[in-house]
């Protein structure tokens, strides 16, 4: 259980993990820092077609990253409309699911020990490239390596930075989808696949947009939830406390008129 002190330091370390994030995007020469998470991001994101197609009895052939950050995952099979919607989604997802499993910090050691597996899994069967490889036996060895050694706070606040940046990459990202899909939507991009594998019903800023939208829900959501349900453990934890003094304080009142 948590007290409201904790649940206070549990929210300011978030509003430090975003502010962070925001000044490293503004601060000159910063990308030599954001870099390596920008290809994390980025293996997340392939990462999500990748299972998309294989939930959808598909067959992945490999992921591939480009030094640039930017990556591609070729599949076969599957269903086209959920492999190329997996991509974003799943980076949002998954950064919206690590921070509430984060109410807890006990549970950051086994967010970072399964992130750091399932970066290695994929790696090992889906790696394409030496880019891919990098990243995915860097990464996943650090978050197995972090969760094993790491301490407590250290390891809550390196998970929560984590779950920050995908949100807020798959934003930028988002941004940079939609102002592609509108001015150039013959470029090659998920929103261009998505209206490939619906006979082109919608336009790729259409499906751009939508994704843009659906993220910005389950953020504000994620958001929601993650302070309320941070401000009812604490409740829970100082009723008890509250319930004993008004029980001392009745049986005292009892006693002396007695």
């Amino acid at each position: 259980m948590q007290t409201e002190s904790e649940v206070k330091g549990a929210f300011k370390l978030l509003l430090l993990a975003c502010l962070l994030t925001l000044a490293l995007w503004f601060i000159p020469f910063a990308e030599v820092v954001t870099y390596p998470i920008r290809l994390f991001v980025t293996f997340i994101h392939e990462s999500g077609h990748a299972l998309a197609a294989l939930a959808t009895l598909g067959e992945v052939n490999r992921i591939a990253l480009d030094w640039s950050g930017s990556g591609v995952t070729f599949t076969r099979g599957g269903l086209g409309m959920l492999i190329s919607s997996a991509g974003y989604l799943t980076t949002t997802l998954y950064g919206s699911a690590l921070l509430l499993f984060l109410r807890r910090e006990r549970n950051a050691k086994t967010a970072a020990m399964a992130t750091g597996a399932l970066l290695l899994l994929m790696t090992a069967l889906f790696g394409g490239n030496v880019v891919a490889w990098f990243a995915g036996l860097v990464f996943g060895a650090g978050c197995l390596l972090l969760g094993l050694k790491g301490k407590p706070r250290f390891l809550h606040f390196c998970m929560s930075f984590l779950a920050i940046q995908c949100l807020l990459n798959a934003f930028y990202d988002l941004r940079t989808l939609l102002f592609v899909s509108a001015y150039d939507p013959a470029f090659p991009t998920d929103a261009r696949n998505m209206s490939q594998a619906t006979g082109g019903f919608l336009p790729p800023v259409v499906w751009a947009v939508g994704w843009a939208l659906l993220s910005t829900v389950v953020v504000v959501a994620t958001l929601v939830v993650y302070y309320r349900s941070l401000r009812q453990r604490a409740a829970l934890t100082d009723a008890p406390a509250v319930a004993l003094i008004d029980e001392q304080s009745a049986t005292a009142v009892h006693r002396h008129n007695i």
